[in-house]
């Protein structure tokens, strides 16, 4: 079959597999198509710290030879996609977006880098992020600013953007990301894409360089929910090498993603639980509520009072773990830092043991809290919605990376502080032409009623499948 130029990029990750799987598009195919479009686009967009052309054209190669011998190979067999730059690569740099490790070559993959290569897919190298993943901009001091494919004066958001930004450009059929305050759910937001962070515990963080300890998450990125679902099967499940791993049995997740949601209990968030969110992303939520509601679901609303003091510890952890991670390169040279990145980091640092002890405390309890909203702990919501982020992308000139991180994390942050499983969807467009995000929250290890939300509202919203 005869593609026009493009086209294969336009494709669903799903899609793309399925077709790869029935001999109609070769895996060089596609991965010629991505190369030829972060060629023609990425100088422009920035998302690649790292290209590796000759690697995915020989693993592409591989693949296609594997058909031919009839192998049917794994779910992602000939799928070219793209990691963040924090996770380990065999032979290939990781920089963690840093000067520290701008020639730092691992001599393996990271667990869930490995688990991708196990389902066949070809990597097609790594990703922009913010420097460390200590922030919300992609406005990265030492690779330059990743830009948003929307617009490319305005912001991808982080840390997680050259993931999204991959992505929305058509560069990738899927691809990896880690957050913890929202830095798979914000770029996916302001980049009109669809980003999962699942239940902390759900992925290994194997071989990936952390942020904290306490928070990070591994997730995947792509452009539909049923994308999404597909990756995470291929990176989840325990590792008992990894100490935050938890030995909890994964599931199917594609499976009945399009059962519908009639006659499930969704919360919304209460408008004064929010604080200020834009006039155009709470209009685009509040339609995505009609639609909800018009594939059946019961809509009530949720005071979450707890919503801001559970970002702000969320973000007092974050960086008192990274200025303990940091704490040697901060003595030896500070001046290899973004001048953004060291201000937290010396803010983290200057936290006092009691402040964090306090913090974990609340975090105990405001798991517990969060939690009991779901039916699965005794509560009334199957999930529960919120936007992802209170603003459309900003633009970069005059940005101030410090005092954005808290607006651009206050929706988001409050479920890597409680650990709950939270995706990002489009949910419209403003009528400036930029995307927004809704986020949908749900109980502990619910992935998969998270996903069936998402897919619910793809199938009953009317905005359609709009990309920049």
């Amino acid at each position: 079959m005869a593609y026009l130029s493009g086209e294969l990029n336009s494709l669903d990750l799903l899609d793309a597999a399925q077709r790869v799987a029935r001999g109609e598009v070769s895996p060089v195919e596609l991965t010629a198509a991505c190369l030829e479009r972060i060629a023609a686009l990425d100088a422009r967009v920035n998302a690649f710290i790292t290209v590796t052309a000759d690697g995915a054209m020989e693993e592409s190669r591989e693949a296609e030879r594997e058909l031919t011998r009839g192998d049917s190979g794994g779910p992602l067999t000939g799928v070219p996609l793209a990691v963040k730059d924090l996770f380990d690569t065999a032979g290939v740099r990781t920089t963690a977006g840093s000067r520290f490790f701008s020639e730092r070559v691992p001599d393996r993959d990271a667990v869930v880098v490995q688990k991708l290569r196990t389902a066949g897919a070809v990597l097609l190298g790594k990703l922009n992020m913010h420097e460390w993943a200590l922030g919300v901009t992609n406005d990265n001091p030492h690779y330059g600013a990743c830009r948003n494919p929307w617009a490319l004066d305005r912001i991808t958001g982080g840390s997680s953007g050259g993931s999204a930004a991959a992505l929305a450009a058509g560069m990738c059929f899927g691809a990896l990301g880690s957050d913890t305050g929202g830095s798979i759910r914000i770029p996916a937001s302001l980049c009109g894409v669809v980003g999962l962070k699942p239940t902390y515990g759900r992925v290994s963080l194997r071989g990936a360089v952390p942020l904290s300890w306490s928070l990070d998450h591994a997730g995947p990125m792509a452009r539909r929910v049923s994308d999404v679902a597909l990756l995470l099967e291929a990176i989840a499940g325990p590792d008992n090498a990894d100490p935050g791993s938890a030995d909890v049995a994964t599931g199917d997740y594609s499976a009945k993603l399009e059962d519908g949601i009639s006659g499930w209990r969704i919360g919304v968030i209460a408008d004064e639980s929010l604080g200020d969110v834009e006039p155009d992303v709470r209009a685009a939520v509040r339609k995505a509520v009609k639609a909800l509601a018009s594939a059946g679901a019961r809509i009530e609303e949720l005071a979450v009072p707890e919503l801001q003091e559970a970002g702000r510890l969320n973000g007092l952890m974050t960086t008192a773990d990274a200025a303990a991670f940091h704490r040697e390169r901060m003595e030896r040279a500070p001046d290899d830092f973004g001048q953004d990145v060291l201000t937290r980091l010396r803010r983290g640092a200057a936290y006092g043991a009691t402040d964090y002890a306090d913090a974990r405390r609340q975090q105990s309890i405001l798991r517990q809290t969060f939690s009991s909203w779901f039916v699965e702990h005794g509560g009334s919501f199957d999930a529960v919605i919120l936007p992802t982020t209170p603003c459309i992308a900003p633009r970069i000139a005059g940005l101030d990376p410090v005092a954005l991180a808290p607006v651009l994390t206050r929706l988001t942050a409050p479920f890597n502080f409680t650990g709950l499983p939270a995706m990002s969807v489009p949910c419209g467009v403003t009528p400036d032409g930029l995307p927004v995000g809704l986020q949908i929250v749900g109980a502990p290890w619910a992935e998969q009623r998270v996903l069936r939300v998402g897919r619910a509202y793809e199938l009953a919203s009317a905005e359609g499948d709009t990309r920049p």
